[in-house]
């Protein structure tokens, strides 16, 4: 791949664009296809390709993931991303499909398919994903000096030593997706099951199961602080926990992003919000526009009221439906979240189950 297509993937995307973790749930659904396709047409590894399903994994995250945290780009920022355990690179390639630069590591001999599955794709795809075999059990040293976001979905009970692990890694990484069964027993104090030769149920890679709160005194232990947890025990299987963690040496800078009320993106260019909707700004910005169409169908007139901090900054009257600006001054300082309120929306109905006030195709900071 070529400097100038990486400067083009690289380039970052319209406020409005930005991804969600809906929009990546459904990018997702596009680019699992291609891979299943892509499979189809290529030598199958011994013994197979990875047999379980990575992608189901987003949407779980999408049940997790609460507030700005919802935003990917302001967890990846301009940095690489970790895979551990990447299995046959389904959700490396995902993020990279997305602009991002990504590393993808797991251990050969523990593989199932000692990764081949992932090599056969890389050249399949043509993809600049780093492919790193390393044995997270052994001495080791991750490849990257920093990244913004490193995935480490359902390995911990497969690591001998998962403390050392997650504690390199919040060294290393700024935000943590992390996944882990936990066990089923009832208590409240941070206990951990140590398997025999036999693993569980016959798995011999299984070294450690949790407790929950065992869980959250291993992440704390480790140098993590807990963004968003969910506990999934939903499906009948095993229960899970699913977390954003952000390591404590990481201080997020103040970032514009948008944070809540706001629908999927829709053709790439523009997104319903609900009746309340808000954005952040970061400091230095005076002015924030946004650029909106009024739907035919909603009653009018459209009051949108904006504050900060409780208090009107701006109060705009739609009297007429298509596109309009609206525009605000901001108070100077720090970050600034910039809460809009409609006083009418489309309410659920049979041909769409959202609240929807207006569409908005702009967001422009000054």
């Amino acid at each position: 791949m070529s400097l100038a297509t990486w400067k083009r993937r690289l380039r970052p995307r319209p406020l409005i664009q930005q991804l969600e973790i809906r929009d990546l749930a459904a990018r997702a659904l596009a680019f699992e296809e291609r891979l299943r396709r892509l499979r189809t047409q290529l030598a199958m590894p011994s013994p197979g390709w990875y047999p379980w399903d990575s992608f189901g994994n987003l949407t779980l995250l999408d049940r997790l993931l609460s507030g700005r945290h919802r935003y990917l780009q302001p967890l990846i920022g301009d940095l690489p991303m970790l895979d551990l355990g990447c299995g046959d690179g389904d959700l490396s390639f995902l993020f990279e499909s997305l602009g991002c630069r990504v590393c993808a590591i797991d251990n050969p001999p523990t593989n199932y398919n000692l990764m081949t599955g992932v090599e056969a794709l890389k050249i399949a795809l043509d993809s600049s994903v780093r492919i790193e075999p390393l044995d997270l059990d052994g001495p080791f040293h991750l490849p990257l000096r920093h990244s913004g976001l490193a995935l480490c979905l359902g390995i911990l009970y497969h690591l001998k030593n998962p403390y050392r692990v997650l504690e390199t890694l919040a060294a290393r990484a700024d935000y943590c997706l992390l996944s882990s069964a936990i066990t089923r027993v009832a208590t409240n104090q941070p206990v951990a099951f140590l398997a025999g030769r036999d693993g569980f149920r016959g798995d011999e890679t299984n070294y450690w199961i949790f407790s929950e709160t065992a869980l959250r005194t291993l992440v704390d232990r480790t140098g993590w602080q807990v963004c968003d947890w969910l506990l999934a025990d939903d499906d009948g299987t095993d229960p899970r926990v699913f977390c954003l963690l952000r390591s404590r040496d990481f201080v997020p800078p103040p970032v514009t992003q948008l944070v809540g009320g706001w629908h999927v993106l829709e053709n790439g260019a523009w997104r319903w919000t609900e009746r309340r909707f808000s954005v952040a700004v970061a400091p230095g910005a005076q002015r924030l526009s946004l650029k909106v169409t009024v739907p035919p169908n909603l009653e009018l007139p459209l009051t949108l009221t904006v504050r900060v901090a409780e208090t009107v900054i701006a109060t705009h009257t739609l009297t007429r439906p298509g596109d309009s600006e609206c525009a605000q001054l901001l108070p100077p300082g720090a970050e600034v979240l910039v809460e809009f309120e409609a006083d009418r929306a489309l309410c659920p109905d049979a041909t769409d189950g959202r609240e929807r006030a207006i569409l908005v195709r702009a967001i422009d900071v000054g």
